[in-house]
């Protein structure tokens, strides 16, 4: 412990030096941007500035870096709650009672629980990164192929059994993200799949324009006319900063989004997009008036926002400690530390421990930067209220086109946010959640390969999955929540019957 403590004091004279102040800065300043504008991701930014990083040393590099991915954290959820547009794809659940409670005056409040969330969660996963990684990292070694399908399987279980429509809806949306995720070349065989012989599905859907068209132009369509050119909402000076009411609700579910996205952030996987859906239906589920999520429940904001920002750190335990990307994001992060000749790996603390812990202390610093950054914003952010919604939509029309085309530049990926949307209003205008959807659509590639690769281990023979103990438990809880989830629908099913009866028995 006192070796840790006195590394990091280390790591701060690193951090703190100020040519690392200023790219820290840097990072974070273009991470909020990234997180605001629709369709640009931190992957897309963090590629676009890595030729930038080149005449940097590699403590610099990283630095700017990981602001660019954490910070998006921050900045998704500014477009999420003002516009329902998730401004990344991991503020997707942000926009369903971040949007409704700034159409109820209090963009301002929900802003601003957003952003002190998320400045709790990361600092929260910082200081869990510097002193429980390496156990983490042992544990997280152990997961093989099998570990991966039974906790993706239990991901999507979860979220149904936690999900405000029945099961069975819920998984259905899922299954339709699956499929649409086995579009373009199978990684096993190298064969084109339901790619309709475009090329540019080759890499298959991308999760921007899905859930730019869900969640954009899907709620564009769905608002009906006369609320388009309804009254512009003016929120006040005092209305920016949330009541003592609004902290006291916000304060559990970001204690709980930022202990649940650290530990799924560890796992590889797109965490930091799986734990705000996984964030939003245990609040939804803990909440003494589960109907008010979806109306504006301050907990459907803290809880994703500061779930995705722990995760996003959780993920850097694995990355740091073993050299094992938990995403794209990471692989190029790590990219471009072997770029500057620095190998990651369990080698790194001793070989190149300038990297490592200024890397984390930067952390620290980051978080503040944001916190800095994003309150005092909060006002000119939720100005964009004021623009009447006639000038408003068709705006957000055009930035959606605009970013999700310059993404991978592909006219293909603009005609599938199109879809989408058309899709999204289709999925509002008969009660199916879209959210569901997108998970399914994330975690495809990785649920495939890690089947299939469980499959090769056992000559086909599903039993592995219950020959492993972490595999199996797993698959027990699956089992678990599948079954408390038919026992409650027959529970249901018994009770409408008992009160058709007696409406019936009434009535004669």
């Amino acid at each position: 412990m006192e070796t840790t403590f006195i590394s990091l004091l280390h790591g701060f004279e690193v951090a703190l030096q100020p040519a690392n102040l200023w790219y820290a800065f840097l990072g974070c300043l273009v991470g909020t941007l990234v997180g605001v504008l629709p369709g640009i991701g931190p992957l897309s930014g963090i590629s676009i500035l890595l030729p930038v990083t080149f005449g940097l040393n590699a403590t610099q590099a990283v630095i700017m870096l990981a602001g660019i991915y954490y910070g998006s954290q921050y900045g998704g959820s500014t477009t999420s709650i003002l516009m329902r547009i998730p401004g990344e794809a991991s503020s997707v659940m942000t926009c369903i009672d971040g949007n409704a409670m700034a159409k109820k005056g209090r963009a301002g409040a929900a802003l601003c629980i957003a952003a002190v969330g998320s400045w709790i969660a990361g600092t929260f996963g910082i200081i869990m990164l510097t002193l429980i990684a390496p156990p983490l990292a042992t544990l997280a070694l152990r997961f093989g192929p099998p570990e991966y399908t039974a906790l993706l399987v239990l991901g999507l279980i979860f979220l149904a059994y936690m999900s405000s429509t029945s099961l069975v809806r819920t998984l259905l949306m899922a299954c339709l993200g699956l499929m649409l995720g086995m579009i373009g070349i199978d990684n096993m065989t190298g064969h084109f799949r339901y790619s309709f012989d475009l090329a540019e599905l080759g890499d298959g859907i991308g999760i921007v324009p899905v859930a730019v068209g869900l969640f954009g132009l899907g709620e564009i369509l769905a608002t009906p006319s006369h609320k388009v050119v309804g009254e512009v909402i003016t929120p006040k000076l005092r209305e920016l900063l949330p009541n003592r009411q609004e902290w006291r609700e916000a304060a559990m579910p970001i204690a709980r989004g930022s202990v649940l996205g650290f530990i799924i952030g560890i796992i590889p996987g797109s965490a930091h997009i799986i734990s705000s859906f996984l964030s939003y239906a245990l609040e939804k589920k803990v909440s003494k008036h589960p109907e008010q999520f979806g109306k504006g429940a301050v907990a459907g904001v803290a809880g994703p926002e500061s779930a995705n920002n722990s995760a996003s750190t959780g993920a850097f335990v694995p990355m740091l400690a073993l050299g094992i990307p938990t995403g794209p994001i990471t692989a190029v992060l790590i990219g471009a530390l072997m770029v500057h000749g620095v190998s990651v790996g369990p080698q790194l603390v001793s070989e190149h421990p300038d990297v490592f812990w200024g890397f984390v202390a930067s952390m620290y610093v980051g978080n503040l930067m944001l916190l800095a950054l994003n309150l005092p914003l909060v006002g000119i952010f939720v100005s964009v209220l004021r623009i009447p919604y006639t000038y408003l939509y068709p705006m957000i029309i055009m930035f959606c086109i605009i970013g999700v085309y310059e993404v991978s530049h592909s006219i293909v990926d603009v005609w599938i946010m199109l879809i989408m949307g058309v899709l999204g209003y289709g999925l509002r205008k008969f009660s199916f959640d879209p959210a569901p959807l997108v998970l399914g659509l994330v975690i495809a590639p990785i649920f495939e390969q890690s089947l299939r690769q469980s499959l090769i281990m056992s000559n086909g023979n599903y039993l592995i999955f219950l020959s492993r103990p972490i595999a199996l438990g797993l698959v027990i809880v699956s089992a678990v929540l599948l079954t408390l989830s038919a026992i409650s629908f027959v529970l249901k099913r018994k009770d409408w019957r008992a009160k058709l009866a007696e409406a019936e028995t009434a009535e004669s």
